[in-house]
């Protein structure tokens, strides 16, 4: 039976604070460094080279990312110094995050401009400002998710009953998946509490091996670096989650942009989609030296550089594309709202890939579809 209008509400409203108190986390313990940890530059590539001269005149371009290898196009991007080229002498500052919430909370408040982030988020962000906080302009990555399970205790799908199983968040993008697959089983899971069926653990990546290992959960549904830690803890990948959609692709990592940086900054938003456009063309031409870079970014922005045993099956997952495979983002809307997560949302013009199929133009590759859900005219 259709849920009411008052129980569609308590539901958006129980998201919601759920979200917000997720993000709480990173924000309290990060609060003197504002929305995310600040990034400092690192590397030779980062300096302005001589004679550069600013995009617009602006000095500044704010981006943000993840620590994770889903979000290599920018580590990789960061430590090579590709944006910097691209951006001439408007400098590129970079802040990291631990979760979507908080980065959308620092586009919000103009912390950053530019942001890599999972789709689930950035379809919150949208939906929550009806349409006038961000666009997407491009896409980044796909794949990287997998089904990581304890293989003593759960030695098939459909051992996965009955037992605990973590996702990074409430409402992310891995958990949205992980409950629509519950229900395709023919699982019940409450998704607020995560009580059913199988227990849904929200858990933070950087405790959900540990978690594993002591016993306290039964698997993971989660991206990458995280699901290799959880094999190299004794894990075994029940699942790819790439094998549930078509063609194997699917949107793991967009670009957004806060509409207000794009309408007063469009050539600089032009020169980091450029700079990502040539990252991604590198890193495929060279898997192993840009496995590295992303490697050597993550240590320098945490501090530990991930083991071969789990850099080398993580990078191999994960496919680095311009497209934003906007069908993809659709259905994950669609699932969100199955699982009682959202509300049915209007996502007409969430995007604008005007600037990303110029710079593809110019680079000569094919453009990207936009699925119906461009502002007009792009």
């Amino acid at each position: 039976m259709p849920a009411s209008r008052s129980t569609r509400s308590t539901r958006s409203t129980l998201l919601r604070r759920g979200l917000a108190a997720v993000a709480a986390l990173p924000l309290l313990t990060l609060a003197a460094c504002g929305y995310g940890s600040e990034a400092k530059d690192t590397n030779k590539n980062e300096k302005v080279a001589a004679g550069a001269e600013k995009i617009d005149g602006l000095d500044t371009v704010k981006i943000g990312y993840f620590g994770n290898l889903t979000h290599a196009t920018a580590l990789v991007g960061r430590e090579q110094g590709i944006f910097q080229k691209a951006l001439g002498a408007t400098k590129a500052s970079y802040a990291t995050f631990n979760a979507g919430p908080s980065e959308i909370e620092a586009l919000n408040a103009g912390s950053i401009d530019i942001g890599w982030i999972g789709p689930s988020p950035a379809i919150n962000g949208y939906t929550k400002s009806d349409g006038k906080s961000l666009r997407i302009i491009g896409g980044s990555a796909s794949g990287g998710v997998k089904l990581v399970v304890n293989p003593d205790k759960v030695k098939s799908l459909k051992d996965v009953k009955g037992k605990k199983i973590a996702t990074p968040q409430l409402g992310n993008t891995q958990d949205v998946a992980f409950l629509n697959w519950i229900a395709d089983q023919g699982w019940k899971v409450d998704a607020q509490s995560g009580k059913g069926d199988v227990t849904v653990v929200r858990s933070d990546n950087k405790v959900t091996p540990d978690a594993f290992k002591a016993g306290s959960i039964d698997g993971a549904w989660v991206p990458e670096p995280t699901a290799s830690k959880l094999v190299a803890e004794g894990g075994k990948v029940l699942l790819d989650e790439s094998t549930l959609w078509p063609d194997q692709k699917f949107v793991i990592t967009n670009i957004i942009v806060s509409q207000k940086f794009l309408t007063e900054h469009p050539k600089v938003v032009e020169a980091v989609l450029k700079g990502s456009v040539d990252t991604n063309k590198w890193i495929n031409a060279n898997p192993d030296e840009a496995k590295a870079a992303a490697n050597k970014q993550l240590e320098a922005d945490s501090g530990k550089a991930l083991p071969t045993d789990v850099l080398d099956p993580a990078w191999k997952s994960i496919q680095f594309i311009n497209d934003p495979l906007a069908s993809t983002l659709s259905t994950e809307a669609e699932h969100a709202v199955k699982a009682g997560l959202l509300e049915k949302p209007d996502l007409k013009g969430i995007y604008d890939l005007s600037i990303l199929n110029k710079v593809l133009k110019a680079a000569g590759e094919t453009a990207v579809d936009d699925a119906g859900l461009g502002v007009s005219g792009s």
